[in-house]
């Protein structure tokens, strides 16, 4: 996902911008020959072909073929929203206002690149097991944060639990997503947590 740069808050410099300017072009260019031609068949010489930089470039941002696919900028971005919300809100509330705050300052087209992402890693085998370690540095970084909110350690039972049925919920609405790209992902999620949040009542 691609920093916001509107509001208040000051640009980065413009050596940043470029750089952020060129990972989302790598990415993007290899997504788009990922669907035409297939993972396999797509070489990171294309990619970067496509992207008018050097193969080095191209690792420099993505140290493997998978990251292009499995790596995301959104940890940082959920972090930062989760750590706004007032002191006295609920975890859970915590977590689905800084979930939503971070999808909705997405665009069409980040939307759309994350659907490709996730309808990847579901059908490409080497990318389902790549996703794994990406899904597992996602718990470990939800579980720090919740732990810190409220004022537990990350290996506390409880926060573990919490973090996995978190995890869990945004997962299943994530591949349903990718299965039905045409569905409203962000009114999902945020009902899936809702639910959640409820106590699971059925």
């Amino acid at each position: 996902m691609t920093q916001q740069f509107g509001g208040d808050a000051p640009a980065p410099p413009l050596r940043e911008r470029k750089k952020l300017k060129t990972k989302g072009t790598i990415r993007r260019q290899a997504l788009r020959l990922f669907r035409e031609q297939g993972f396999d068949a797509t070489t990171v010489e294309q990619i970067a072909e496509a992207a008018e930089v050097s193969v080095s470039t191209v690792f420099r941002y993505f140290p493997t073929k998978e990251d292009l696919v499995v790596s995301d900028d959104y940890d940082p971005l959920f972090i930062e929203a989760f750590h706004t919300q007032p002191p006295g809100m609920s975890p859970l509330t915590a977590l689905r206002t800084a979930i939503r705050t971070t999808l909705e300052g997405a665009s069409r087209a980040e939307l759309d690149e994350n659907k490709t992402r996730e309808f990847l890693m579901l059908t490409v085998p080497e990318l389902w097991a790549a996703s794994l370690r990406n899904i597992t540095g996602s718990m470990t970084m939800l579980c720090e944060q919740v732990a810190k909110r409220v004022g537990r350690e990350p290996t506390d039972p409880a926060v573990r639990s919490f973090t996995g049925a978190v995890m869990g919920t945004v997962l299943v609405v994530w591949l349903d997503w990718a299965n039905n790209p045409d569905m409203d992902v962000l009114s999902a999620l945020d009902d899936a947590l809702a639910h959640l949040e409820a106590g699971l009542p059925l």
